[in-house]
């Protein structure tokens, strides 16, 4: 990422966002966090999933002024091809981040939370925007997903079944409890990383998915 992003001229900064407690996964909660811990000194975010990385030099990583910019689109993700599909990459102002409130915090596990977020993208106002142009169909992208998912963040449990199609109306970037137990800033082959060791923290009243087993 660190090449293909100084050979666009685009100023970065790379945060991984590392869940440490005990609770289930919540990509959409360490989002918030990352948002919220990425200082004053950035502009956008690009939500990127770990497992996914550009092999076509024509995408556009620059500033989404127009409003949310979903590189990974549907129709050059190797695997989700649905038209509301808005995970794997997308890039977004912070104003227009914090315009939908962030991502729903109520997501424990894996997969639904994007779903969710493109719900608030349009209930914001906002309207996604995708790549043009781009001819390499679903070899745009290289997917690195590891088989071996763990049962715990792919199981649905309880009310979660009809939870995760629900708008969350009320949490989000207001609500997210969270404590950083390291911060770690370090240079990998020239690229610019900050290291975030997140304790997420659920209310087991509230969500009593967060926890498994």
């Amino acid at each position: 990422m660190h090449r293909f992003l100084s050979k666009k001229r685009i100023r970065h900064r790379i945060f991984i966002l590392n869940q440490v407690d005990h609770f289930r996964f919540n990509r959409a909660s360490l989002i918030n966090v990352g948002f919220l811990e990425s200082g004053n000194d950035t502009d956008y975010i690009a939500m990127h999933d770990v497992d996914l990385l550009p092999l076509n030099e024509h995408l556009d990583y620059s500033f989404p002024e127009a409003g949310p910019f979903h590189v990974a689109s549907p129709e050059l993700h190797p695997l989700y091809h649905y038209k509301t599909y808005v995970g794997g990459i997308l890039l977004l102002t912070k104003q227009h981040y914090e315009l939908c409130n962030g991502m729903s915090n109520r997501f424990w596990g894996w997969g639904r939370e994007d779903d969710e977020f493109y719900r608030r993208i349009k209930g914001a106002g906002l309207q996604v925007r995708r790549p043009s142009g781009i001819t390499t169909g679903y070899e745009t992208f290289q997917h690195l997903h590891d088989p071996a998912w763990r049962k715990r963040d792919q199981k649905r449990i309880a009310a979660q079944k009809q939870e995760q199609f629900k708008v969350d109306r009320e949490g989000g970037l207001n609500n997210v409890r969270y404590r950083i137990e390291s911060r770690t800033d370090l240079s990998v082959a020239g690229a610019p990383c900050t290291v975030l060791n997140i304790l997420l923290d659920c209310d087991t009243n509230e969500t009593p998915w967060c926890t498994f087993g």
